[in-house]
């Protein structure tokens, strides 16, 4: 019997999961910050205290200029913030 039929099937589970997080634009709207960055979010409660990469993704609105530091942005998202004159840095 070939070698793929005698061992058993698992399923995939990522070890990088619990370090990786997506923030909405409607998350950095509720916050009362201005500059944000990734101990921001994590003292805001809005990322795990394990999380050491941050997207933000464009879902939801932005209505006030905001700056974020050290955070990985989508196209769309980093659209929607430098409209209203914040930076991507």
């Amino acid at each position: 019997m070939p070698l793929q039929r005698r061992l058993p099937k698992r399923g995939f589970k990522s070890t990088a999961t619990p370090f990786k997080a997506e923030v909405r634009l409607s998350d950095l709207e509720a916050l009362p910050l201005t500059e944000i960055d990734l101990l921001s979010l994590k003292q805001a409660g809005v990322i795990g205290q394990l999380a050491k990469v941050v997207r933000v993704i464009f879902c939801g609105e932005l209505t006030k200029k905001i700056t974020t530091k050290g955070l990985i942005v989508t196209k769309g998202a980093k659209v929607a913030i430098e409209a209203l004159g914040g930076t991507v840095a």
